[in-house]
Parts: structure tokens; sequence; C-alpha cells
């Protein structure tokens, strides 16, 4: 299923005849280059086992690395990358970075919803921490609300000689914004289970949880689907509780992102976490869901999967190739089978590889999946 037919509504996205794609690339920082070279491996070798060509360009510095260099995280430099590729049809995969990189990118290319898929690998159903017959069969897809909501709202700082200092975020959401992002969970849902759960904090947040009650009901009708609401608090608990209940949950910038890395805990690591971002007119940013972690770099440890299959994702949604973005994801699962880990999924009488080992392995098996499948 591509989930982007249901966000491109105006725009031409099926390209059956193309064989050449334009793909950026921002590396990141921390761990972002060495899980990006993993990911680029096994692009390499699609392309050269395939009819599809991909021209690769380089973006400059993001997060932290950029602030150090032009004081902003995400600089002109940057921005003018990205306007050239989205204007080709491009796609752009992303390495994590520090700072609000990744806030100022969504809100500059009004890249609003956020798609993080979390489907629990056979493979790794012993990999985690929860009991497997809880996992079996889960596949939940998070629709997050990308560039309002607390994120980008006002902050400010005072002080006074009696209270000390004073911070204050604003939040805000208007009805445009709620019912955009809604309307992609309910088109999603109506062609998944039909079932869409919506988070919200109706006593803690009054006034905007009563917006987002309030398009739901409609949306939710207008497309067919069952809707529910769960309070965040207790959405995280069932989240954990009882996975397989949920298909779609919609959920606000804040609430979605904590859900997100709630969802780690059920794939069995936070390094298989992953996403696409995607603005309403094609432009598309794929991601990991975790961040650069400056405290893994050069140990040769970080799971690059996530990324991996955020590339995935990418060939998958902006290009259509389906098949190409069904044959990393096969090879990823064909690895875990064969007792490949990383050291985040480490179980009795795996093997446990390193970072660029295990793109190595996922490359090698890309070229014998592909071998098989044409004998």
């Amino acid at each position: 299923m591509t989930w982007s037919n249901h966000i491109f509504v105006d725009q031409l996205r099926d390209r059956p005849s193309q064989r050449s794609f334009s793909l950026g690339v921002l590396r990141g920082e921390g761990i972002g280059p060495d899980i990006m070279e993993a990911s680029l491996q096994v692009l390499s070798v699609l392309e050269s086992i395939g009819q599809n060509r991909f021209e690769v360009t380089f973006g400059g510095p993001i997060g932290k690395e950029s602030e150090s260099q032009c004081s902003r995280p995400l600089s002109n430099e940057v921005v003018k990358f990205c306007d050239e590729l989205f204007s080709r049809q491009g796609a752009i995969l992303c390495g994590p970075a520090g700072g609000r990189f990744v806030y100022d990118l969504r809100k500059r290319f009004d890249l609003f919803c956020k798609l993080s898929p979390i489907k629990v690998a056979d493979e790794l159903i012993n990999s985690g921490h929860i009991k497997p017959r809880y996992l079996k069969d889960v596949d939940i897809l998070l629709v997050r609300e990308n560039v309002a909501g607390i994120y980008q709202g006002k902050w400010n700082e005072t002080f006074t000689q009696r209270e000390g200092k004073r911070a204050e975020q604003e939040i805000s959401y208007t009805e445009m914004e709620v019912r955009r992002i809604i309307e992609v969970a309910a088109r999603i849902a109506a062609c998944r289970k039909g079932r869409m759960a919506v988070t919200i904090k109706d006593a803690g947040m009054p006034s905007v949880s009563k917006l987002w009650q309030d398009c739901a009901i409609e949306i939710a009708q207008k497309y067919g689907v069952k809707h529910s609401f769960f309070n965040v608090d207790y959405m995280a608990y069932q989240l954990v509780q009882s996975p397989r209940e949920f298909d779609v949950i919609v959920a606000s910038n804040l609430f979605g992102d904590v859900l997100a890395d709630l969802g780690g805990v059920l794939l069995g690591s936070r390094g298989l976490t992953y996403s696409g971002n995607f603005s309403g007119n094609g432009a598309s940013v794929y991601q990991t869901n975790h961040g650069a972690c400056y405290d893994l770099v050069g140990k040769n440890r970080a799971n690059p999967v996530g990324q991996i299959l955020s590339l995935a994702m990418l060939l998958r949604e902006s290009f259509g190739l389906v098949r190409e973005s069904c044959l990393i994801e096969n090879a990823v699962m064909d690895v875990w089978r064969q007792g490949w880990r990383t050291v985040d999924l480490e179980e009795e009488g795996c093997n446990v590889r390193g970072t660029k080992e295990m793109g190595d392995l996922i490359a090698h098996n890309v070229i014998e999946l592909s071998k098989a499948a044409v004998e």
C-alpha cells in the first residue's frame, strides 16, 4: 500500500516509465554519516542489479554542526538544496541531527504530515522487553501533525526578583491544520482496517482537544471509518498493554513525537524507528526517529536498519518503486532470520555485528534475493 497517494492528492505520483530518480542526501551528524553510508551501500547494490538509476546529490551540514558554522541549524545552503531537489520531483534521505533542525525544516517546507510505521517483525519478536504473545501481528501507522502545536509555538523567558525565571511556551492549532492531518489519517484508515484512534487530552487541554474531536467526528463519518478518542496518557498505556487493538493513530505534534518513541519499544529498539515527512505538494523527507546518538560515534555499534528502512519507504512512497522497496525490507528480515543482530537487539544464540557489517549483510541479501526472484 502506498500511503503518500492519500497525501499528494493533487500530484501525479505514478511514473511507471521513469527509470531515473533524483535523491538528495543530508548525512546528518553523530552516527548519521555511518548509518547513511550503510543505506547508500544498499541503494548502490539495488541500482547495480536493476534498471533504475539514482542521481544522488549531497547537501551541507545540518543541526548543531550547521549552527557552529552559520548560527542556524537549517542553513540557507541546505534550504536551496532542498528546493532544487523538490523542483525536480526528488526526495530527500536525511540523517539525524540535533538542535531545532527538524522543526525548522518541516516548517520551512510545510511537511505537515509525518508517517511512522510500527510493524513488529516476527524475526525480532523475542528480542524486545515485551512478551512475544502481545506483539504478534502488531501493525500500526502513526500519523503525526508535524508543523504546528507546541513545538512551533512562541516561547519566552522573563525574570522577576520575586518569582525568578518564568518560561512560557504557546500552543495553538487552527481548524485547517487539524482537519488536513485527520483527513490523511482517515483516508489511510479506510484502506486498512477502518479504525482511527485520535489522541487528545480533554481535561488538560480542553479547547485544543475539542477542536480535534469535532474535526475527527465529521471526517471519520465522511470516510466511513470507526473513530475513538484516547487521552494521551491512556494511549501510551494501551499502546504497550494492547498494541494489537490499534490500526491508525493520529496525534498532535507533541503527542505523536512521544508515541513514536514508545513504538520503538514494540519494535524492539529505537534504532528501528523511521518515518516519512510529507507536504501536500509532493515534497518529502525520510529519516530515522532516533537522534544523533553522539555517545556511539566511532564505536561501530549503531543500528543502521531504521535509516535503511527509511530508504525503502522513500523508494515506495516518492518514486513508486514498490518491488525495490519490498526487496530491501525482505533483505532486512532475512538477515534477522539468519540470526544476525546489532547490539541493541542482542538475544541468546544470535550473532552480533556492527554498523558497517550489518549494512554489508543487508546489501548482500538484496543481491541474493534478487537472484532468487529471477531463477
